[in-house]
């Protein structure tokens, strides 16, 4: 019971601090509540179909070609899949977070996975597309060669960081 009350304590000060603006300060507070209502549903259309791809990884992708190709001795070819999946991704970066748990279990190395979700964040073909025709491809290119060597250097360095502070801990953790 006291690990379920851990569990939705955040959601829960959120909801209080929402009410007690609104009783507060009626206009602010109906703006907050009104945003953490419009999150919540914006919430609950995207992470259904995010559950079930999720669901079709797990059962129709084998363990052995995650391992291959993103896991711990994929190298080069593993960072190159990573960032080519993830330009193509749809979706906010909260929806991928469930995908890079499932790669993690099936044997994704957590540089990959990190890298994954930079790249997730910060580099899809939709959003690349919007950004050359507003800010020009000079500038778009750029960010790219800046923010691409960004993302690989922090998925191995967590790796790292990981490994050194937790001793197997975080690897005990997502295998099971």
């Amino acid at each position: 019971m006291k690990k379920q009350l851990k569990r939705y304590a955040l959601f829960a000060l959120v909801v209080a601090v929402d009410l007690f603006l609104r009783w507060k300060y009626p206009v602010q507070g109906g703006l907050a509540v009104k945003g953490a209502l419009d999150y919540l549903v914006e919430m609950l259309l995207f992470i259904p179909p995010i559950f079930v791809l999720v669901g079709l990884l797990d059962v129709w992708v084998p363990r052995q070609i995650v391992e291959k190709n993103v896991g711990p001795d994929s190298g080069l070819r593993g960072v190159i899949i990573s960032i080519l999946v993830a330009t193509a991704a749809a979706g906010p970066l909260y929806a991928g977070f469930p995908v890079a748990d499932a790669l993690l279990k099936k044997g994704c190395r957590l540089a990959n996975a990190v890298i994954f979700l930079g790249t997730w964040a910060t580099i899809k073909i939709p959003m690349l597309m919007m950004e050359i025709k507003f800010v020009g491809l000079p500038f778009a290119l750029l960010r790219l060669a800046l923010t691409l060597p960004a993302i690989i250097v922090t998925g191995y360095l967590m790796e790292m960081i990981l490994e050194v502070r937790e001793k197997g801990r975080f690897a005990r953790s997502i295998n099971e």
